[in-house]
């Protein structure tokens, strides 16, 4: 006949925090005397209801001749993988010393059934007996699901990530006595949070705070040119708005005149930040990158021609709409067509040298990587 283990579970250890009583407790009257001793220290506690439940269901047993036995299991306060391991050594140990093949396992709330898998993994569970106080079940097995839920680092970062944004900003503003702005700035800063997430851009976050970090701890030069590149686009913005959002006339001649001020701004950031990257490249593994050639000629050639078409268009729509009509004068200057022109020849310099030199630089790279390779697997082969 198998023999069939009584098993209760104690998952944070109340009885040795409590009772100090040591686990695992084998035998009907170790587990009795347990029960005694934590009855004496906390007779509230759940886990006594779950080894009286025990011990009842062992004596019932018995009285059917079957062959049995009771052990109660003990983890540790820190409910988690230090309490499970703590709880699947002490069953190996019970196991060994009592020759158990299956069980029946006392529970007194859904955080003990945690380690079902544990004891499945070593014994045939054959009954699993729920003991619960009445009045508190609902209100265990709920806290118990929220706190493992809230444990999570998915669910942390959905729900406390916000909050915590919330937080910091308010906190912010209310130190420089702006609390009313702080509304403003929760609102704006939760927008961009939800943009983030809408468009599934949390990696690509990471990896640029992975490159700030690194960047501030190692002092490569791409940090230092990203904040310089960052600096010099907040003072275009600012100078822009200050020189155009000032004057009474329609809102498009606005925006256009706006973007056309911060044109060559957004130019020098890109050109500064595109230097920082290419020189930190090359003094970490000493290579160039090459597919940064073109950059510099791309973003002239957008100075020049971006600046020229937002200040002609601006200029177009203000005549058109004080009443004069659509004129194309402006379109037949020297200026405009010098503008296009030279933004036109750089872009077209950048784009025939760039294809110069992928055929020259990376094409013959990339056919050392290949004799490189071939060459190994020769090696191989040979071996």
């Amino acid at each position: 006949m198998a023999k069939t283990l009584i098993l209760n579970i104690d998952r944070d250890d109340d009885f040795g925090r409590k009772a100090q009583v040591k686990s695992p407790i084998i035998g009907v009257q170790n587990n009795l005397d347990a029960a005694n001793k934590l009855g004496l220290a906390d007779a509230e506690d759940s886990d006594l209801n779950a080894i009286f439940f025990a011990i009842s269901i062992y004596e019932s047993l018995k009285k059917e001749e079957k062959d049995v036995e009771i052990a109660t299991l003990c983890g540790n306060i820190n409910v988690g993988v230090k309490s499970d391991q703590k709880l699947a050594d002490q069953l190996d140990s019970v196991i060994k010393e009592t020759n158990a093949q299956d069980a029946i396992l006392i529970s007194d709330g859904a955080e003990d059934e945690h380690i079902l898998p544990i004891i499945q993994s070593r014994l045939k569970i054959t009954s699993i007996q729920r003991v619960n106080v009445k009045q508190s079940k609902q209100i265990e097995d709920t806290y118990y699901r929220i706190i493992k839920l809230l444990d999570e680092d998915k669910v942390k970062k959905q729900f406390f990530l916000p909050i915590a944004l919330i937080l910091i900003v308010w906190a912010i503003f209310a130190i420089f006595g702006m609390a009313a702005s702080g509304f403003g700035a929760i609102l704006f800063t939760l927008g961009i949070y939800l943009l983030i997430r809408t468009f599934n851009s949390e990696k690509k976050v990471a990896v640029i705070w992975h490159e700030f970090r690194a960047g501030l701890l190692t002092g490569r030069p791409s940090f230092y040119t990203f904040i310089l590149s960052i600096v010099i686009i907040a003072v275009s913005v600012f100078y822009a708005y200050n020189n155009t959002f000032n004057k009474d006339i329609p809102l498009v001649v606005l925006i256009l005149k706006f973007l056309g001020a911060i044109t060559w701004g957004i130019v020098a950031a890109g050109l500064l930040a595109a230097f920082g990257r290419v020189t930190d490249i090359y003094i970490r593994e000493k290579k160039v990158l090459w597919s940064y050639w073109v950059v510099p000629f791309s973003l002239f050639g957008f100075g020049f021609i971006g600046s020229i078409l937002f200040d002609t268009f601006g200029q177009v729509i203000g005549e058109y709409s004080k009443g004069n009509g659509f004129l194309i004068d402006p379109f037949y200057t020297l200026s405009f067509w010098g503008y296009i022109t030279v933004g036109i020849i750089i872009v077209f310099i950048g784009a025939v040298s760039y294809h110069y030199i992928k055929e020259e630089f990376i094409n013959e790279k990339y056919e050392a990587d290949i004799e490189e390779q071939t060459q190994k697997m020769l090696k191989h082969h040979a071996k």
